[in-house]
């Protein structure tokens, strides 16, 4: 089996070079410059990544001319898709008055007040540019509010890549022993074993955790569980942090709080709050976010407990987009109908599983999808996932990267571009064009796989 899967593999890889000759071209003068060719991991791929030209609405173009339905939608940020004509128009019309002004300015207000009135958490706001700054400085105002030093948080679960969150059981190097130590892992779901952390120590400032799961629920997680953890952080008076870095105005125009009812301590946001430009933020309860503040009066006034810069924080164009795409997340049913999209595209991937009897299965929630590839063969549905059934660690990590590149690849030759873990977002402005062409895009996939005996 394996020396077939290498040969199928080879194949579609070679037919996948052929129709990209510009993309390989390009490759080549990238790989001079920047380590493995890329200049973000998950854009990596062999022989050579995608190279972009245009892009608009669900779509976007290569520099070969080749179109493809797409679904890394900027990472996730893309909730309205590429080039929304008011996120655009308020970008343009910025640009001719400045693009940083080194100073306050009314877009930055306006922003603030729209993060306010939709995310139930945010009392107060924090911008930064990423969503790593953002996670950051969230557990820098947790440690700081509590006394506390400790973070819990659990396996699978990403929140960026500084040095207090980007490691699972294995610490890379790179990472300090001091700060890894700072870091109590649990396994995803585990409610027992965070009541037994908890009870058992007195250091943990703070849990966080992605509110759907580990990348946007390829390891689910259910509202119970975030009820549970409400509970269990207001008992040992622990920070309780949302990572809705890629929920935030996607599940709901409220993010995943709203739609499960659970109000975090603080949350962190950053993709689609600013349309797909560089923008991000940590919001929470007021009183945390008052080590932030100056102290005293004129005559004695005193710095921050925590002090923030940012030479991008709350940019000006940033703004404008944020505050364009925010208004067109409240004021229409574009999440609504994301989620709906996400939900035709899953049943018909799976249709396509069902017809060609192979053990592979497509879940997800929202405007989310995964493909589990099913190592083990075993019988699967999108139930028994949600119901546990199946090891975090297959769900997330059980399929290989060549694997993994055979199927983007395969998917990229037959016009559709999908996130490499593999699975992907939607966005409001997919439609029935999108999905057919999706599924048959997987159809042609799974029967080249199938004739090669691979499968």
């Amino acid at each position: 089996m394996p020396t077939v899967l290498s040969q199928s593999g080879t194949s579609i890889l070679k037919a996948y070079a052929e129709a990209t000759p510009g993309s390989a071209r390009l490759f080549a003068r990238a790989s001079e410059s920047f380590p493995s060719g890329i200049t973000h991991v998950g854009r990596f791929l062999r022989p050579h990544p995608v190279y972009v030209d245009r892009a608009a609405g669900p779509r976007k173009w290569d520099v070969d001319g080749r179109e493809y339905v797409d679904y890394f939608g900027g990472h996730g940020a893309l909730l309205l898709g590429h080039g929304h004509p008011e996120v655009t128009a308020a970008a343009s019309r910025q640009l001719s008055r400045g693009v940083h002004y080194g100073a306050s300015h009314e877009l930055e207000v306006e922003w603030a007040e729209l993060i306010r009135e939709l995310i139930p958490s945010a009392q107060k706001v924090r911008f930064t540019v990423t969503g790593t700054e953002a996670t950051h400085l969230g557990l820098r105002l947790a440690r700081a509010y509590t006394g506390k030093q400790k973070l819990l948080r659990f396996t699978g679960h990403f929140h960026g890549w500084h040095d207090h969150v980007a490691f699972g059981d294995v610490v890379p190097p790179g990472i300090l022993p001091g700060v890894a130590e700072g870091s109590v892992l649990c396994p995803p779901n585990d409610i027992a074993r965070v009541r037994e952390v908890c009870a058992s120590r007195d250091d943990i400032a703070a849990i966080i955790l992605e509110p759907t799961g580990a990348t946007f629920g390829q390891i689910p997680c259910s509202g119970e569980f975030l009820h549970q953890l409400r509970a269990v952080a207001d008992e040992h008076r622990i920070v309780l942090i949302f990572d809705e870095v890629i929920t935030g105005f996607r599940v709901s125009p409220g993010g995943a709080q709203a739609h499960y009812g659970v109000t975090p301590d603080m949350s962190t946001l950053a993709k689609v709050i600013a349309g797909g430009y560089p923008g991000a933020a940590v919001v929470g309860r007021r009183e945390i976010f008052e080590a932030m503040d100056y102290r005293g009066d004129s005559a004695a006034l005193q710095s921050p407990r925590v002090a923030h810069q940012g030479t991008y924080n709350a940019g000006p164009v940033s703004a404008a987009a944020g505050i364009a795409t925010l208004r067109a997340i409240r004021d229409t049913d574009a999440c609504a109908r994301a989620n709906a999209t996400t939900d035709r595209i899953r049943r018909e991937l799976n249709e396509v599983c069902r017809r060609r009897s192979i053990p592979w299965c497509v879940y997800g929630e929202f405007s989310g999808f995964h493909i589990f590839t099913n190592p083990d063969r075993a019988s699967i549905t999108p139930a028994d996932i949600y119901a546990g059934k199946v090891a975090p660690a297959k769900l997330k990590g059980g399929t290989t990267l060549n694997l993994l590149q055979i199927i983007r690849a395969g998917l990229l030759l037959n016009g559709v571009d999908v996130a490499g873990w593999p699975g992907g977002v939607v966005s409001a402005v997919h439609g029935d064009a999108e999905v057919e062409a999706t599924a048959l895009a997987f159809d042609q996939l799974v029967t080249g796989m199938l004739e090669a005996g691979c499968l």
